[in-house]
């Protein structure tokens, strides 16, 4: 005993304890969790999204103006139901906006179905439906099978 005494005395540094806590670990665990983290969600990326099917629908009304969205993106719009009319294609969105804005004139009290194949554009339905309420069409619904 008394010779580690003496060599503290003897100007010789004596161990001294740290108090600090050793991150590296936990830095090499971070990273591990961050890098998985990042590699998950590309790999559970589905090409393909299955959208629910609407089990029974209520039965449509007797007459209405039935928009179709076509999965090459053409567009068709006539009347449906008891006074049916022959649906005509349209070129382009703005003709069928024009279209449908004259339908509703002539038949302000019909509700306007939107009809989407399963391979039609989501974007294409939605911005139909944007641009019904905007002419102030109340009753908007989609159609299903």
């Amino acid at each position: 005993m008394a010779s580690s005494l003496s060599s503290s005395m003897r100007g010789g540094r004596g161990r001294k304890l740290k108090a600090e806590i050793n991150v590296v670990p936990y830095i090499d665990v971070m990273l591990c969790l961050l890098i998985i983290f990042m590699v998950m969600p590309t790999s559970n990326n589905p090409q393909s999204i299955d959208l629910p099917h609407a089990e029974k629908a209520v039965r449509p009304p007797d007459a209405y103006i039935q928009v179709q969205v076509k999965p090459n993106g053409s567009l068709s719009i006539g009347i449906a139901g008891k006074a049916a009319e022959a649906p005509e294609t349209e070129p382009n969105r703005e003709a069928l906006v024009r279209k449908l804005r004259a339908l509703h004139e002539q038949y302000p009290e019909y509700p306007v179905l939107i009809a989407g194949d399963k391979e039609s554009k989501y974007d294409d339905v939605i911005q139909l439906i944007s641009e019904a309420k905007k002419m102030g069409i109340h009753r908007v619904g989609l159609a299903t099978k």
